[in-house]
């Protein structure tokens, strides 16, 4: 492990904050499928104003029929270390990413002021989130700051093939592709974990199905992990008050308990604000969609991501995405909104691999308001809006430290 230091990220306006959260007064508040095909010059547009919907992924219709696990592809360096839809779609996916980092101001700004002192280096990151160009920007931000990474996806409709097919062509090992089975889910993620001299030590999860996959699967590595950063409600609660086997990609289920004793190490949980409700409903409606796979059920394809289930009867419901995550496998969420995530999820997995020993119990820790308003902050700039300073005459009267946190730890965004 590198000697832990104190790393200072320093903003144009003055603006510092310290990584190393121990600082400060307050710790952290512990808290125990094929696609249609669309034009190149549609999918540009879309993006520049917005992150950009699986549902508008650009394909190579040549290959659609052929799985990405029966092929033999290499980047330009020769790597065959990963497994993407189409690697010659690498061009199209650069332009993707190089739009989505215009509108992420505060990882760049992360990636620009730490990457000389590499806060992440030594780090051995696998993790199992949406692959869009928003994460790539996240995935090449952790590279920058000194970090190996290995990817999978987390949804089977949401992944941006000519996104993965960048990262791949970067050098990224990556395994994904916008409408995997749920045994191609499972292998993807396997391939991620799986390779000879490769030992992850922290994982960036979003519902869980990685951290559950190391646990059951190579409980030797599990132990060895630092830290996990878990960006969902939905994940957190899976490990703790799910069966054992938890959810898959499918909605299956079987019965087992997990104490969360056996814990070796914390998770930081990075809030989401709107999307967290969402992977709550979705996470309810993947356990509702299991209950409709029944042979009294006909389910009937209206168009990609989009069924009707009948009953016997004649009565029918309209399914979306059967039943998973609706905001980015069948809809958008903006770049701008992302990098807020993206940003504290960055922020989370420094504080935890640079922690020293003892510091973080076998515990779930939210991230402090603190960390919440000062990412927040590093956004502003875009908005040429700048912060003014209370008073302490203010500061008493609204009961505040003059500079912050501004909410009390029960405030929800």
């Amino acid at each position: 492990m590198p000697n832990k230091k104190k790393y200072n990220v320093n903003g144009d306006s003055g603006l510092k904050a310290q990584i190393q959260f121990a600082d400060q007064k307050q710790e952290f508040n512990k808290r125990p499928t094929k696609i249609g095909r669309r034009s190149l010059s549609r999918s540009i547009s879309q993006s520049s104003t917005d992150s950009y919907s699986s549902a508008a992924s650009y394909t190579d219709s040549s290959d659609d029929e052929t799985s990405p696990r029966d092929k033999q592809q290499k980047n330009s360096k020769g790597s065959s270390d990963f497994c993407v839809k189409n690697i010659k779609q690498a061009e199209f996916g650069r332009r993707e990413i190089e739009i989505a980092e215009q509108e992420m101001p505060a990882l760049m700004a992360l990636r620009k002021r730490a990457q000389g002192e590499k806060p992440l280096a030594g780090a051995k990151i696998v993790g199992c989130t949406h692959i869009t160009a928003q994460t790539a920007v996240l995935m090449e931000t952790l590279g920058a700051l000194g970090a190996q990474c290995r990817w999978a996806a987390c949804n089977i409709y949401s992944t941006l093939n000519e996104v993965a097919a960048a990262l791949a062509e970067s050098g990224f090992p990556v395994f994904a592709w916008k409408g995997e089975s749920e045994d191609d889910f499972w292998w993807c993620i396997d391939r991620c974990v799986n390779v000879e001299g490769w030992q992850p030590n922290m994982i960036l999860d979003d519902g869980g199905d990685l951290t559950h996959w190391i646990y059951k699967k190579y409980p030797n590595m599990f132990k060895k992990i630092k830290g996990i950063v878990e960006e969902s409600v939905t994940g957190v609660h899976r490990r703790f008050h799910q069966p054992e086997t938890a959810a898959g990609p499918k909605g299956n289920y079987k019965p087992g308990t997990m104490s969360a004793s056996r814990f070796l190490f914390p998770f930081l949980l990075c809030r989401f604000g709107f999307l967290i409700s969402g992977q709550c409903f979705n996470y309810f409606n993947t356990v509702f969609q299991a209950s409709l796979r029944t042979p009294e059920l006909t389910w009937e394809r209206v168009r990609s991501q989009v069924d009707h289930v009948i009953w016997p009867d004649g009565k029918r419901i309209v399914l979306l995405a059967e039943g998973r995550l609706l905001n980015l496998s069948c809809s958008t969420v903006p770049t701008f909104v992302l990098s807020i995530t993206a940003t504290t999820q960055a922020l989370a997995l420094i504080e935890l691999y640079n922690a020293p020993e003892g510091r973080y119990k076998q515990d779930v820790y939210l991230l402090p308001k603190k960390m919440d308003e000062y990412v927040a902050s590093l956004h502003l700039p875009t908005f040429d809006a700048h912060l003014t300073e209370l008073t302490d005459e203010q500061a008493k009267y609204l009961g505040l430290n003059k500079n912050g946190p501004f909410k009390p730890n029960y405030y929800r965004y």
